[in-house]
């Protein structure tokens, strides 16, 4: 019995410290009694190691009315509240202001989360966008090297035949017009101190950005009109059917010379950019609304109250989104989603655009002209060009039902 009683205890204090490692560990707490509670040379030194630092200590520290001096021993802190817990009130939110117009938003002040935002936005959001547009040149320039322009491979017919009606080239070239030079003012204002004060200045960027707001806030409703049309006009020819199968099968027929797939006036690859550019469009289109008028048109409180009742934030270990914003933190949500969606979209329009102008021969005819080589479009568009055919013999025909005149 001795034995198994010593044998029992050996084991527990071998256990002892393993189990001991598997409890939680709490964080150390900083100690700042040295300085009051303030902040101490090692959140100095953590903040300056890129290391996050937990500003509870600060948040918290906004005042104590316990504390205030009595009214006959006024040389301590006045109130409560030192200027410092003042101000920290104020960063953090926990001030209780009154203002006499200007709404909820008028009392403001401060906004701690303006500098996480400030942080993404000049870190991974401009790092991440530029690798984006510098891989998608990179990509286009090694596809260009190593397939060439695609030719006409048929011998041209010396015909045309009408690929866009004036209206439909009207559209897209408002369309695009108008989303260049909203992706050229858009990049300058973001990139403009990194990339342009360096070489010309401050006082030569100042009109440059100025010119470049003006320019991207009033040129966005050319973008949004011409988005509307393009729908209306081509959302019937863009639905996906089985011939899209074939197209994808052979990858439309871009990475080998002589293949030519099936498809109507619009092929799976143009299937894919009309939708890209429609989806969005819309998000950026939203979003740039938003931050036009911030007051009238918040869309992030209530995105985010729908996206927790379906559980989304939960499902990806994000928790609760926020559903109280004030106007500065919808600019700020706003600002950086309507980045993020023009990356994206500049990043396809790229590619759109190189296989509409040196990717293929006589593709940029048809929003040039309207009129392309017959040959081409029986290559790129078969079925589209049996279809007209077939609707101009049929209008050509004579109505048997017609009756002669007399």
């Amino acid at each position: 019995m001795k034995r198994l009683v010593l044998a029992v205890v050996v084991l527990l204090a071998f256990l002892s410290p393993a189990l001991a490692q598997e409890q939680p560990q709490e964080p150390p707490q900083a100690d700042r009694s040295a300085t009051g509670g303030a902040q101490t040379l090692e959140d100095i030194m953590k903040r300056q190691r890129g290391e996050k630092v937990d500003y509870d200590f600060r948040r918290n520290a906004t005042g104590d009315p316990d504390s205030a001096a009595g009214m006959t021993n006024q040389l301590g802190t006045l109130g409560g509240v030192s200027d410092p817990e003042l101000w920290r009130a104020l960063r953090f939110g926990s001030a209780d202001i009154t203002v006499s117009s200007g709404g909820k938003e008028a009392t403001v002040l401060m906004q701690d989360g303006g500098m996480r935002w400030l942080e993404i936005r000049n870190g991974p959001l401009k790092t991440y966008g530029a690798y984006l547009l510098a891989g998608t040149l990179a990509f286009l320039a090694l596809f260009y090297l190593l397939r060439g322009r695609i030719r006409i491979d048929g011998e041209k017919t010396g015909r045309t035949i009408t690929r866009f009606k004036m209206i439909e080239r009207f559209g897209h070239w408002l369309l695009a017009g108008s989303f260049i030079l909203l992706a050229v003012t858009g990049l300058i204002v973001l990139f403009g101190r990194v990339a342009i004060i360096p070489l010309l200045g401050k006082d030569a960027y100042a009109p440059i950005a100025l010119a470049s707001k003006w320019v991207h806030n009033n040129v966005s409703w050319a973008f949004m009109l011409g988005l509307v049309m393009i729908f209306v006009m081509w959302v019937v020819h863009n639905i996906p059917n089985k011939t899209d199968l074939k197209w994808i099968a052979v990858g439309g027929g871009l990475l080998k010379k002589g293949v030519h797939p099936p498809a109507k006036k619009f092929n799976f690859g143009q299937k894919m950019i009309f939708w890209g550019v429609i989806v969005l469009g819309a998000s950026i289109s939203a979003s740039g609304i938003s931050l036009l008028f911030p007051f009238d048109f918040p869309m992030f409180a209530k995105t985010f109250e729908i996206l927790n009742n379906l559980g989304l934030p939960q499902l990806v270990g994000l928790g609760t989104l926020p559903t109280e914003l004030a106007p500065h933190e919808e600019m700020q949500y706003a600002q950086l989603w309507h980045t993020i969606v023009a990356f994206l979209m500049i990043a396809m329009i790229l590619a759109h655009i190189y296989i509409g102008s040196v990717g293929m021969e006589g593709a940029y005819d048809a929003m040039g002209s309207g009129e392309v080589e017959l040959q081409w479009a029986r290559e790129h568009h078969g079925l589209w060009v049996k279809e007209v055919e077939e609707a101009q013999r049929k209008s050509e025909a004579p109505d048997k039902n017609a009756v002669p005149a007399e």
